[in-house]
């Protein structure tokens, strides 16, 4: 059974750093793209950052270019968001999700691609 459980979660103040992790396990891990959404209170669950299998091709949500790095070690079934420059605006539970479908070397963008999700972790950016 797939299981990705996210840490690295908190409280810190506006320009403040995070990361994020999500650890993986009952997948064979390396073979699959995996990906960072977010959701905030009252609003839909949207995409900010997605890697594929092998890392060399990652993509950003417009909001966060510059700020947040996704990345990856296959060794310790392990995916990190690494997020800079923070904003009131990226306060959300962040989820991470790996998908299904073994790898090639694009990344996915969109809910529907990802087939297991974690259970999330708090964000709060404070101003």
């Amino acid at each position: 059974q797939v299981q990705l459980i996210e840490s690295g979660g908190g409280l810190v103040q506006a320009g403040g750093s995070l990361r994020l992790s999500c650890a993986a396990s009952g997948h064979t891990f390396s073979r699959y793209a995996m990906a960072w959404f977010r959701q905030a209170p009252g609003k839909e669950r949207d995409f900010v950052a997605a890697i594929s299998w092998s890392g060399g091709n990652t993509g950003y949500a417009d909001s966060v270019k510059g700020r947040f790095t996704i990345s990856r070690d296959n060794a310790k079934n392990t995916v990190y968001l690494q997020m800079n420059s923070l904003k009131p605006e990226d306060t959300a539970v962040y989820y991470c999700a790996i998908r299904s479908t073994a790898g090639n070397t694009y990344y996915y963008t969109t809910i529907a691609n990802y087939a297991y999700w974690g259970q999330g972790t708090q964000v709060t950016v404070s101003s």
